[in-house]
């Protein structure tokens, strides 16, 4: 005897209620899917935000938090990296190439960053992607802005408009650089990473700002604290240095010994390098940092913290992403907690329906029981039918929870800079069957009950 035509007939007869049965297995099975595959993708998009840089250099703090404002411009440095410590990462022997950073200003929330044309060169992200141009090109004079795609986008700004920097968090209106207005140059192609929401200028047009505007306190500083912070941070230039002009050469001479594919428009520019400007007293907000050989990131490392006396550090990103996935574990752990709780209510639910069900059809399984059908036919059957529903709900969710990452991934692209694919790796299948196990051993219960019923028990109503 086939049982499959009477778990079907059996569900058909009760398709309302096990209906709502299995879109709440379906429901939280896509919960626990689309967690899974955020979770995975968010720490593939962070590891993937400078997938070409060995260290990362910045003044004495905590790795995450270098890791944070360096990479992701999310917090503020508690101090500053002097251009002494990137002219000794420059002289290294070791050190390819190294991109000073500088962070402070903003524009309508998005931050701004200071830099020189080693970041356009050197910069790799995903799968060691160079940095390519949508339009324009790099900058070169003090009052010279790039975009990031994102930031094009949003604001609707194009190569050839016209910016207004602010201090700050640009809070206020009295801290706009209003005297001396950006102009856009280039707006870089989509990365998926924090390059796209960020405006890059050049480290001589930060000092410009800073050196010329007339800023207030912000977030409560004194006015003299925060000349004194500002000079200590951005010193306008006196005149050129030709430590960094010989430094350029070298990234350049490395990348052409290297093969390095650097396919940017930028290239056809003739203007001069911007980084060979940077004058000896400024300061950074940290460094990026690339090796000729990995192998030396420790001996880098040692020296780079040995020539600071201990006010400088430089961390490897991945060690610090590690630390960083340590911290934010335990939030990872209580939202796997929630999708477990969620699919456990919705599996409990499933045990109830049968159950209550069992009730109703208590004369059919009598019936069964008095044609020929085996107690243990009998509890096979609604371990299928449990088994069965589970599946479905499973499948169910499955393809919503792959059809709302397909959905979701370009806005989530848009909106937060997070690379999502809608692909089902091991690991979630591997969640998936868990789902449908467990769905399956819910519906044991039922099943043990049908077992021990008897043909008496259901053709006697008072049983």
């Amino acid at each position: 005897m086939s049982w499959w035509p009477l778990i079907w007939q059996s569900a058909w007869h009760r398709r309302q209620v096990l209906w709502l049965t299995v879109m709440s297995v379906a429901l939280s099975a896509a919960l626990l899917l689309g967690l899974e595959r955020l979770r995975a993708d968010v720490r593939q998009s962070f590891a993937q935000a400078i997938s070409g840089t060995d260290l990362i250099a910045g003044p004495r703090t905590g790795s995450v938090e270098l890791l944070l404002y360096a990479v992701f411009h999310i917090g503020q440095p508690r101090a500053n990296l002097p251009w002494a410590a990137v002219e000794q990462l420059r002289a290294n022997p070791d050190v390819a190439w190294v991109i000073p950073i500088a962070l402070g200003d903003s524009f309508r929330g998005f931050p701004v960053v200071a830099t020189d044309d080693s970041f356009f060169t050197h910069f790799r992200h995903g799968e060691q992607q160079a940095l390519h141009w949508q339009s324009g090109q790099a900058f070169a004079g003090d009052s010279e802005v790039v975009l990031g795609a994102e930031v094009a986008r949003r604001l609707n700004l194009q190569v050839g408009d016209a910016v207004i920097l602010a201090h700050g968090d640009g809070a206020m209106a009295e801290h706009d650089h209003s005297d001396h207005p950006m102009t856009v140059v280039g707006v870089l192609a989509p990365t998926g990473t924090p390059v796209d929401r960020a405006l890059h200028v050049s480290l001589q047009a930060m000092a410009s700002l800073h050196a010329h505007g007339s800023l207030g306190p912000v977030d409560g500083q004194s006015a003299a604290d925060m000349r004194q912070q500002l000079q200590a941070l951005m010193r306008a230039p006196e005149q050129p240095t030709a430590e960094p002009e010989r430094a350029h050469d070298h990234d350049h001479d490395h990348d052409h010994d290297h093969n390095h594919d650097h396919d940017h428009d930028h290239g056809r520019d003739a203007r001069p390098s911007s980084h060979t400007q940077a004058a000896p007293g400024q300061a950074v907000t940290a460094a990026l940092v690339g090796l000729h050989q990995r192998t030396r990131v420790f001996a880098v490392q040692q020296r780079f913290q040995q020539q600071g006396d201990g006010r400088w550090m430089a961390v490897l990103p991945g060690v610090a992403l590690d630390e960083l996935w340590g911290v934010i574990d335990l939030a990872e752990r209580a939202l796997q907690v929630v999708c477990v709780l969620v699919a456990g209510v919705s599996l409990i639910g499933l045990s109830a329906t049968i159950l209550a069900g069992l009730q109703a059809r208590r004369r059919e399984l009598a019936v069964l029981r008095a044609v020929g059908a085996s107690p243990r036919q009998i509890a096979g059957l609604m371990a299928l039918e449990g088994g069965f529903i589970t599946a479905l709900g499973v499948a169910l969710g499955t393809a919503l929870g792959w059809l709302a990452l397909w959905a979701l991934s370009p806005w989530l692209q848009r909106q937060h800079g997070l690379t999502v694919q809608a692909l089902i790796e091991p690991a979630q299948w591997q969640w998936l069957a868990l789902v449908w196990a467990a769905g399956w051993a819910v519906s044991l219960l039922p099943a043990w009950q049908a077992y021990r019923w008897s043909v008496q028990d259901g053709l006697n109503p008072g049983a």
